[in-house]
């Protein structure tokens, strides 16, 4: 289903308004728009971990006669799209079972591969774009990120750290990780990561961050990520892996970019920084290219 489909831009608008079962479900089909036109509803359910009664009820709620035509509209765009994309979906289906370790390997990597390729979509880049101006512009950054989403949010404090001290990582010891926000102001901003399952002390750290008047820069993986409401910028990143596991793999790209357009704002500032961080650790001897002697 297509970004600017009406039925998705009404399941978003509505989202708030339903159920947590009802949400469970629209969230599924949200993410997963080629199975709704592939699989029966009781199947889709039990993938979804609903009840098929609750895919009915989610028709009627957004004004249709039945889960059918959800199902038929769902078919409609797939035949508008690639059919061979739908043979790639059933192939999948029908051949995962006898995968061998070469062929899950290549999945994995074959779809990692399109998941970064999404992010140069025309929206996708004016929302990187959109997001670096105001970092770029904030007085104080704050980086929140917990639980899996840690690794994305510690790598752009990290580099953020050898440009300047405009970064501040929300992660301490004894539960004080939140602490730093005590100074925050107006014009400083908060770059939270966050991903399903969300962490209940990022929503409730950004959340206060929102009160106290900090624009919220999200990078998350749904249009109806709690998230996204209280962002100014949002950026959206798959997290779909023919794993077991969410991938994070898109969201550390988004990182990455966004500190390179940080860095681009100011080469000359940027090459000092940078220079005065490479004397630093030089003189610790951080870093070495031989292996250590051994006496």
């Amino acid at each position: 289903m297509s970004q600017s489909d009406p039925l998705r831009e009404q399941v978003i608008a509505q989202f708030d308004a339903m159920s947590p079962q009802l949400q469970q479900a629209a969230r599924y089909i949200l993410e997963h728009p080629d199975e709704v036109a592939l699989v029966s509803m009781r199947e889709l359910a039990r993938h979804a971990a609903v009840q098929p009664a609750t895919m009915t009820r989610l028709a009627k709620f957004l004004g249709l006669q039945g889960y059918d035509d959800i199902r038929a509209h769902h078919a409609e765009a797939l035949r508008r799209g690639n059919d061979g994309f739908a043979a790639k979906v059933r192939q999948r289906v029908t051949s995962v079972t006898e995968a061998t370790e070469s062929d899950i390997a290549y999945h994995m990597l074959n779809g990692l591969s399109a998941q970064i390729s999404q992010l140069c979509e025309p929206d996708t880049l004016r929302r990187l774009t959109a997001t670096a101006n105001r970092l770029a512009s904030a007085r104080k950054v704050y980086v929140l990120g917990l639980r899996s989403c840690h690794s994305v949010a510690w790598h752009f404090h990290y580099v953020m750290s050898l440009l300047g001290d405009r970064s501040v990582h929300l992660d301490g010891p004894g539960g004080t990780g939140g602490d730093a926000l005590i100074r925050a102001k107006p014009e400083d901003v908060v770059l939270v990561v966050s991903i399903k399952p969300y962490a209940v002390d990022t929503l409730e750290l950004a959340q206060l961050a929102k009160d106290k008047g900090l624009d919220i820069l999200s990078i998350t993986d749904s249009e109806v990520s709690p998230l996204v409401g209280i962002s100014t910028h949002t950026i959206l990143c798959s997290t779909e892996s023919y794993s077991f596991f969410h991938t994070l793999t898109p969201a550390l790209a988004v990182s990455e970019v966004l500190c390179t357009l940080l860095a681009e704002f100011d080469r000359p500032k940027t090459l000092d920084a940078l220079q005065s961080a490479d004397e630093h650790l030089l003189h610790l001897k951080t870093y070495s290219t031989a292996p250590p002697r051994r006496e």
